[in-house]
């Protein structure tokens, strides 16, 4: 008999990495990211940021498919000499996401990284038949937040 004590835990579990190429310096692409309050003039899929306190958040995102996602984002690494910001979720979404800014072809290299299990009961109960629609709507945010970070970045 097969063992499907995992089976849950994989279906809502999600890893994504994406690389952000940016015309612009490290330390002022570095600038830019770690104040998340301002992501929402710049990444469309970002609603909202509030800041709880002065190492803590709640933020709130829809991208293409007609759900919402709220979360509270705690900084667990602020490191500008490294080019790290890491941070923790809890809410709809648990696990931690992390920028590494690095210098890069034509200015920064912008790696994004996020471990997270989906927590919200609608998304959890679609888990598998809505999991390439999931990783879509993943990938048209990243798109925008890379095109609305260089737009920002542009601006000067």
């Amino acid at each position: 008999m097969p063992d499907w004590s995992g089976r849950p835990r994989r279906l809502h579990r999600y890893r994504f990495r994406s690389v952000w190429l940016l015309n612009a310096p490290p330390a002022v692409v570095y600038a830019v990211l770690e104040r998340a309050e301002a992501y929402p003039h710049w990444w469309p899929q970002v609603r909202e940021v509030t800041p709880n306190d002065e190492r803590s958040g709640t933020a709130r995102f829809r991208s293409f498919l007609p759900y919402e996602l709220e979360v509270v984002a705690s900084e667990v690494v602020r490191d500008p000499g490294a080019g790290v910001l890491e941070i923790e979720m809890r809410g709809d979404l648990a696990g931690w996401a992390r920028w590494t800014i690095v210098p890069g072809e034509g200015g920064t290299r912008a790696v994004f990284e996020q471990d997270v299990e989906v927590c919200k009961p609608l998304l959890r109960r679609w888990a598998l038949l809505g999991r390439p629609l999931f990783l879509l709507n993943h990938a048209l945010m990243m798109r925008a937040g890379r095109r609305g970070l260089a737009a920002w970045l542009a601006r000067g």
